[in-house]
Order: C-alpha cells, then structure tokens, then sequence
C-alpha cells in the first residue's frame, strides 16, 4: 500500500492605479496574512456529499499551510475525487484520493516533508494526508483513510512515510461512498491500475469553515 500512492494571472479590473507615494509620504506596507489557528477547518462540498476537515496547523504546520493555500486561492474548486484503493480481502477499507491530480495549472511548488515521526499524527481511519510521488514532493494532492489504521504509511527508521495533516470531522459516510463507488478495471498505471474511478467524484468548492 505505501508504494502506491503517487500520485495565468488574473484579468485586470476597472479600477485607476493607486497613486504613487510623495517624498513626504511612505507608501503603505502590505497587510500580512493572518496567522492560522492550530486547528483550520475546511469544508468541501463535493457531489458525494459535503466533507469537513480539521487540519491541525499545529502539529504539521508547512502541509497545513500548504492546504489553506490552495482552498484560499480557490484551487480545488473543480478538481475531484478520481481514485479508490480498496484493500483487498478487507470490504470498507482502504483510501480515497483526490485533488489537482498534477495539473500544473493549479500547482503550487512542493512543499516540505512532514513525517509522523516528526509530528506524532497517524494514518489512521478519517486521516488525511498528502499523496506524493517522492518526499518533499507534495503539491496539491491528498487522501483519506477508510476503515481503520494504516501503520505502514507512518514514518519508521529508513521510511520517510506520508504526511498526515488533520482528520474528516464530519462526512464519512460520504468518503466511505466514495470508496465504494464503481473502479475501471483497466484504468490507471502501475500501483493505480484498477483504482480509478468510473465517475470521479467532483469536489465543487473548498472553504474555510467557522469554529
């Protein structure tokens, strides 16, 4: 199972440039972005149903940041649930993934390595983490556990592991249909073969959510 998770500017508006600060008069800084509480909140309203995350900034800051990021710029509007990787023998386990899927249209750069043996969070069920293809290489991609533990994606000595970041507060039952939905048996390379949904499941918003 660890082995097979891998994974323009806007238009110009109406309005007249600012005029340009006099010798007398010192331009404004620019407002700096409000610090994230350690726990942030995120709701997707996907086709499956809405999902609500809580992302402990705390314990994973950088792939805490990274995620806000791209719910804040609007980058998962749009993007989808598109692979379900069932384990096998084990009826309702397993992960979900979902998220840009590589378009480089959406990506931000990668982002820094937050092993568990770093921040004590576990692939556990309702975790999300970050898929990736190499460490210090994720980007906008994540999954969700289903079902129970996953020790094997945790970090250990000569295994870097996945970064897990939070864990779905509400909505299992949609991610748990997510999981069970139809696969393309030959859809998919390598690891992914047969664990490409049919339909993916399209993630229509991602914003912040109160509390």
């Amino acid at each position: 199972m660890l082995s097979a998770i891998v994974l323009g500017l806007a238009g110009c508006g109406d309005s007249p440039p600012a005029e340009p600060a006099t010798a007398n008069e010192a331009a404004p800084a620019a407002p700096l972005p409000a610090p994230l509480p350690d726990i942030v909140r995120v709701r997707l309203e996907t086709d499956a149903g809405p999902i609500l995350l809580a992302l402990d900034h705390k314990s994973a800051p950088v792939t805490t940041a990274n995620f806000v990021r791209y719910v804040d710029e609007k980058r998962f509007d749009g993007t989808f649930f598109y692979r379900a990787a069932r384990t096998k023998g084990a009826t309702g386990r397993g992960f979900v993934q979902g998220g840009i899927r590589h378009s480089a249209r959406r990506a931000f750069p990668p982002i820094a390595h937050e092993p568990s043996g770093k921040t004590g969070l576990k692939h556990v069920d309702g975790t999300v983490s970050m898929a990736r293809a190499a460490p210090a290489g994720a980007m906008g991609d994540f999954f969700i556990i289903v079902g129970g533990a996953m020790p094997a994606m945790d970090s250990r000595p000569g295994e870097p592991g996945f970064a897990a970041f939070g864990r779905v507060e509400e909505g299992m039952d949609a991610v748990r249909d997510i999981l069970a939905a139809p696969t393309a048996a030959n859809a998919g390379r390598g690891p992914m073969r047969g664990q490409m949904l049919e339909k993916p499941v399209r993630i229509v918003s991602a914003r912040r959510a109160p509390g």
